[in-house]
């Protein structure tokens, strides 16, 4: 009598991989329906660069942001866009914005890359070499707008309030003291677990930090007199996602 079990393994066979075929064929069909769903957009150019005006570039940073608070940010092919940048990039806007992993700067404004020039630092503080950042992102690569954005909760703020003392730690917060200061009406209590106190201070602190990139880059400040230039502050609620600019 002949024995049916190699038919029965060739059968076992037969059925993986026709299981295989029909799984490989779902995820393809699966990748080319979300790549129909990709945004077809380029990395821009230095022509459109040029073209744009700073509140052109502001209000399109607010409707990115409308995009990100109502989870409706656009779906890119980020790897084939940095290989479009390779020769070039002419971004539209720097970002100063804290290192907070809940901040991630190009998903709040929903942008893509070649867009945005960022430095992140904690507490958004202005030094020698931010400011070198944002004159080679302004005069040399052509951003026309500069944001410097505070968000709530800010743990920078918490600890300059609290006088933390710590290494290199001391130096920074002390970049942030002058915004305490500033805040000395605040009618509630002047505390670091204050949330609404702790805004307050972050506030300052932007707008101290937008007058330090005036006064101490001659760059920017002319490029700002030219018109070339814009200079806002920002706070992010990460409440909510929204950016409020002021």
């Amino acid at each position: 009598m002949k024995s049916v079990f190699p038919v029965y393994i060739l059968a076992i066979c037969i059925s993986i991989l026709s299981c295989k075929d029909q799984k490989d064929e779902a995820t393809l069909k699966k990748v080319s329906i979300e790549d129909t769903n990709l945004v077809k957009e380029k990395v821009l150019s230095k022509e459109e660069q040029m073209a744009l005006t700073p509140d052109e570039i502001i209000g399109s940073l607010k409707e990115g942001n409308k995009r990100f608070v109502n989870h409706q940010l656009k779906t890119r092919n980020t790897g084939m866009l940095v290989k479009d940048a390779i020769e070039g990039q002419y971004p539209k806007a720097v970002i100063l914005a804290c290192m907070d992993s809940r901040a991630p700067v190009e998903k709040i404004f929903d942008k893509s890359i070649g867009d945005l020039f960022v430095c992140r630092v904690a507490g958004n503080v202005v030094n020698e070499d931010i400011l070198a950042s944002l004159e080679y992102g302004c005069k040399v690569s052509g951003a026309k707008v500069i944001v410097v954005m505070g968000h709530r909760y800010c743990g920078a703020i918490q600890s300059a309030i609290k006088d933390v003392k710590l290494g290199n730690i001391t130096g920074l917060l002390s970049k942030i003291k002058p915004a305490i200061n500033a805040s000395k009406n605040f009618t509630g209590e002047k505390v670091y677990s204050n949330n609404a106190y702790v805004t307050e201070v972050s506030i300052q602190h932007v707008q101290i930090m937008m007058k330090e990139i005036y006064k101490n880059s001659p760059i920017l400040s002319e490029m700002v007199k030219e018109g070339k230039l814009k200079i806002v502050g920002a706070g992010y609620d990460l409440n909510t996602g929204e950016v409020l600019f002021f």
